[in-house]
């Protein structure tokens, strides 16, 4: 493991240790907000990404919007919520502090993992949203320690998905039903 993979790993460890308990109730809570307009104007949101048994997994991540109203999320290529979004595309997110404590609503959403030619436009939704401190930041992370990154895009579930999902509808049985990394009844799994 290089320098800057051992730095991550232990960056990764310390964040794990003081992040919010509210971070973990949250996660288990249910999603209550459509779209991501809670998110505008603020610099961390909480990621709540799924393990093969169904377990939430909460991670405050620093984020950018575009104008089509999709968050982007650069992050570490080996990262496990990388393979968790993988395995199941399902994700919430809310605004939150440094430490992952909510404060907004939780949005249900969907994720993929970019690729490479499309880490552009990712990387200019993050920059809009973070001044000088990030870009010393990543330049450290990208140069000297050269972690590999990759990029995550992450789109609002659609209305019916989200009501579904939050207990409202008719799907919402099945929503809620539906094992880990499978879609509700009627749903495409990879949308």
């Amino acid at each position: 493991m290089a320098v800057g993979q051992r730095l991550a790993a232990l960056s990764n460890r310390f964040y794990d240790r003081m992040r919010h308990r509210d971070a973990y109730t949250a996660a288990r809570g249910e999603a209550a907000a459509q779209g991501f307009d809670a998110l505008r104007g603020h610099k961390y949101c909480l990621l709540v990404t799924y393990k093969r048994s169904g377990q939430p997994v909460p991670t405050p991540v620093w984020f950018g919007l575009d104008a089509e109203g999709r968050l982007f999320v650069r992050t570490e290529t080996e990262a496990a919520k990388v393979k968790r979004i993988r395995n199941n595309p399902r994700v919430r997110v809310a605004p939150a502090t440094v430490r992952g404590k909510p404060v907004g609503p939780l949005a249900e959403a969907s994720a993929r993992v970019l690729d490479p030619a499309e880490h552009d436009r990712a990387e200019r939704a993050l920059r809009a949203n973070y001044g000088l401190g990030r870009k010393i930041y990543e330049g450290v992370a990208t140069g000297p320690l050269s972690v590999p990154a990759t990029y995550l895009e992450v789109t609002p579930a659609p209305p019916a998905r989200a009501s579904a999902a939050s207990g409202g509808g008719a799907d919402a049985a099945s929503a809620q039903e539906a094992p880990a990394g499978t879609a509700p009844a009627g749903e495409d799994a990879s949308s």
